[in-house]
């Protein structure tokens, strides 16, 4: 096999390494409660690391084999891959550039504003065509009922790492001055005016506070935060796959050059 071959096998095998995380984020970002009641958020990654898992593999066997157009075919694939990639990040921080939260004076959670966050996350997540079944989909998980096991206390409760979720969905804005029970069972509140979630709020464990737009900036909140996590993973990725695409090009070439000097020296011979 030639050594431009030989490059090219190493190259796709780093490939087929780089696509692990990839898979990695992407089934980690399926398995959040929240991407499992949008479809628009859950499978893209982990779709694109199948993808390049598949056409590093295409490329280690064109290489290990010397098959030509199976290198040629992989090099386009893998280029389509990387800007599909690079286009799913640069959307992922530009949707995800604007931070909903704000500090509630004497709790360690935040709470969410639906207007602090970008209008297309609004737009293609909590409008009224998408909400009423992300809503269903969010009150038969288990993300508020986790709260009673984690939280026996009102005081533990204040001082607890709620995510931005269970901050809009499981209980009520802080603003109304609901009393508490336990983490989803809130009493009398003392300013039920301060804000229209205060009287959407239900004791009723099938509903809580699944209609406030507290709620639907919790999930906004909890895909910011994990995207950005994701994005970390994905940007490492992508470097990798841009550095070893740029290598097998010209480890393509030259096994083409090679191919041709070996040809010529047949017939002149």
């Amino acid at each position: 096999m030639a050594v431009s071959n030989n490059i090219t096998s190493l190259l796709n095998f780093i490939a087929i390494l780089c696509s692990i995380p990839i898979i990695g984020a992407g089934i980690w970002l399926a398995s959040k409660s929240d991407n499992e009641c949008i479809n628009l958020f859950r499978w893209p990654v982990l779709i694109l690391g199948i993808l390049v898992l598949l056409v590093a593999l295409a490329g280690f066997v064109g290489a290990f084999w010397n098959k030509q157009g199976l290198l040629a075919l992989h090099l386009f694939c893998m280029a389509i891959l990387i800007v599909l990639l690079l286009i799913l990040l640069i959307l992922s921080f530009v949707v995800t550039r604007k931070d909903g939260s704000y500090i509630v004076p004497g709790y360690r959670y935040k709470e969410y504003r639906l207007d602090g966050f970008s209008d297309w996350l609004r737009s293609h997540v909590t409008n009224s065509g998408n909400w009423g079944n992300i809503r269903t989909c969010l009150a038969q998980s288990d993300v508020c009922s986790k709260l009673g096991q984690e939280y026996s206390s009102f005081d533990q409760f204040m001082a607890g790492h709620i995510s931005p979720l269970q901050s809009g969905c499981c209980k009520p804005p802080t603003v109304c001055g609901f009393g508490y029970v336990n983490p989803t069972l809130w009493m009398n509140p003392t300013n039920p005016i301060a804000d229209t979630d205060c009287s959407l709020w239900s004791n009723d464990q099938t509903q809580l506070c699944y209609g406030c737009n507290a709620c639907k900036a919790g999930l906004l909140g909890n895909l910011r935060h994990e995207w950005r996590k994701a994005n970390v993973i994905l940007i490492v990725a992508m470097v990798v796959l841009i550095w070893v695409y740029l290598i097998g090009c010209s480890a393509f070439k030259n096994a083409q050059t090679e191919d041709l000097f070996r040809q010529y020296k047949q017939g002149w011979v």
